[in-house]
């Protein structure tokens, strides 16, 4: 017992001698909170986003062998390793816009694609205005194929129910990162009325903030990220599309939402560093800077699969910082002449090995498509521009091509055609039917319409003011007016080859997606014709035989006034 007493208070005179003896200097000193993650060490997480969005269709390389999901699984499983090896994980996130663009793709509802992503290993994706293309039983059943989720937080159903889910949590790592969904507003009027009529899009910007507050009040998540259709518009400058990535993330406290993983602006966005202004010596396969606005780092890998976005990130001390971020370029290709003039075409980087197996699962879709498309209908002696950057720019001959083939094909006086249903430009050479489907895939009817001059003044009014950048930017044949793009308004001096009357009657054409009040379009009461777009330019080209794209050049007939170009308002 006394043994036993003695242990302890040997053990007390210890403890106080420990405690009690040593002055404020003598005291173990405090760990300086680390800096970089090498000092934090075991407490230092690392993880890696990858990233595509606005794949269009392209589950196949295209004839250069650029892109195309077998090559750009090769590149993703390839990343993976890498960053297993170092100790990492990666998340791997679609932007949207999974459908439309490609005849091979179209005619099966994207399964090619979105078995493709499902074989990739996708984590989630925000639902796209190109979704939409389909009756809402296309998009259910596209949604039951994916492995993945679909998210949207701002879509609603008439119950007042989300049509998807909001957010998921991811475990990346040790690091839980909440992934929002957003999809543009502009989806309301883009989108096809007839199958989102049920549907109610709010606005992402107070969506992002509800949802946030909900994250954080449930303490799910170390880092919030969004993934969104929504575009970067640099410096905010949206013009007459739906404010994007830019604007939400202003809008937020700042430190609320790390990162945007964007899409539907089809960009790379790369930044001149420190400003709003997009690189001007960006290329392909070199340096990237994403932008960071308020806090937030905001990313969008161009089109197609042409990118893999990868963002290699640290996480300590509660924060997250970003090491290094590119754009990998998936087999795109560049033109170069040698000494002697001619042009031949090179791989800008290393060639990427298509994965066999993926190629092997995805050829049979791409058979299937091709064996329907190799028609030859027409042909055209120049290029038939559809170029996005052009055809919602200014007016192209192709642009006026379909506007004309659809008021020919109803004998009407004017023909009107929204750019953003023109998907592609249409090579010199053969023309065929997959050319049809690659330019409009949609399936709109087209639509007629009778209304006074007057009235035709007042239409004109709203749509030839459309400002250049965006799908409603309009294509118009058979008038001849000049448009005061300040004022919004036009005048019309000829229809159809004739004087004009404010009383004469006339008719127009508009797909049925127009006026049914898409791209912001006044809404009409039309005939339905009953003629599909497609099949109107396959018609219209099978029968002419022979093109002359000059035949459909710009005439001189629009004259912008008010405007900072030529071309088309632009304020």
């Amino acid at each position: 017992m006394k043994h036993t007493l003695l242990k302890g208070l040997v053990a007390t005179a210890v403890l106080a001698a420990l405690t009690g003896c040593g002055t404020e200097d003598e005291k173990a000193p405090v760990a300086p909170t680390p800096t970089t993650c090498a000092e934090a060490g075991n407490a230092c997480k690392t993880f890696t986003v990858l990233h595509t969005n606005d794949n269009h269709g392209r589950f196949w390389a295209n004839k250069d062998g650029e892109y195309g999901m077998a090559a750009r699984k090769t590149l993703i499983d390839s990343i993976r390793a890498e960053v297993s090896k170092a100790g990492g994980e990666t998340l791997l996130l679609s932007g949207g816009d999974i459908n439309t663009g490609v005849p091979e793709s179209d005619l099966q509802d994207a399964v090619p694609d979105f078995i493709g992503m499902n074989e990739i290993g996708y984590d989630a994706m925000a639902v796209g205005n190109h979704e939409f293309d389909n009756p809402l039983a296309v998009l259910d059943s596209q949604r039951s194929i994916a492995n993945f989720p679909m998210l949207a937080a701002n879509i609603y159903k008439k119950d007042g129910t989300r049509y998807f889910d909001a957010y998921k949590v991811f475990d990346v790592n040790g690091v839980k990162i909440a992934v929002i969904g957003l999809t543009t507003e502009d989806t309301a009027k883009i989108g096809n009325p007839e199958f989102i009529s049920d549907l109610t899009f709010t606005d992402p910007k107070v969506e992002i903030a509800k949802v946030i507050k909900e994250i954080k009040e449930a303490k799910t998540a170390d880092l919030i990220f969004a993934t969104t259709h929504m575009g970067h518009y640099a410096d905010g400058k949206n013009g007459s599309n739906a404010p994007g990535d830019v604007a939400m993330a202003r809008a937020l406290t700042q430190g609320d939402l790390q990162a945007v993983i964007g899409g539907h602006s089809q960009n790379p966005v790369c930044m001149e560093p420190g400003t709003n202004n997009y690189s001007e010596t960006f290329e392909p396969g070199g340096e990237c800077t994403p932008d960071m606005q308020n806090g937030t780092y905001i990313m969008q890998a161009h089109e197609w699969g042409k990118y893999v976005g990868r963002a290699d990130f640290e996480y300590f001390n509660g924060q997250m910082h970003l090491k290094s971020y590119k754009l990998i370029p998936v087999n795109l290709v560049k033109e170069v002449t040698d000494d002697a003039g001619k042009k031949s075409k090179v791989l800008i980087a290393d060639k990427i090995e298509e994965d066999a197996a993926l190629r092997e699962l995805l050829k049979y879709y791409q058979d299937q498509g091709s064996a329907k498309l190799g028609e030859v209908i027409a042909t055209t002696d120049a290029l038939l521009d559809g170029a996005r950057g052009n055809v919602r720019n200014m007016q192209t001959n192709l642009g006026r091509l379909l506007a004309d083939a659809q008021r020919t094909k109803v004998k009407a006086d004017i023909g009107v055609m929204n750019s953003g249903g023109v998907r592609a430009s249409i090579a010199a050479g053969n023309i065929s039917y997959r050319d049809v489907l690659t330019v409009q895939p949609f399936g709109n009817m087209v639509t007629l319409s009778t209304m006074t001059g007057a009235e035709i003044t007042s239409y004109l009014n709203t749509v030839a003011t459309f400002q250049r950048g965006s799908g409603a930017y309009a294509q118009i044949t058979g008038v001849k007016m000049t448009v005061d793009c300040a004022a919004s308004t036009v005048a019309i001096s000829e229809i159809n080859g004739k004087t004009y009357s404010a009383t004469d009657s006339y008719t127009f054409t508009v797909p049925s997606f127009n006026a049914a009040g898409g791209d912001g379009y006044p809404k009409l009461s039309p005939v339905q014709t009953g003629y599909v777009d497609a099949e109107v330019l396959y018609t219209f080209l099978k029968d002419k035989g022979s093109i002359v794209a000059g035949d459909y050049a710009p005439m001189g007939d629009i004259v912008y006034t008010n405007s900072t170009s030529t071309l088309g308002c632009s304020l």
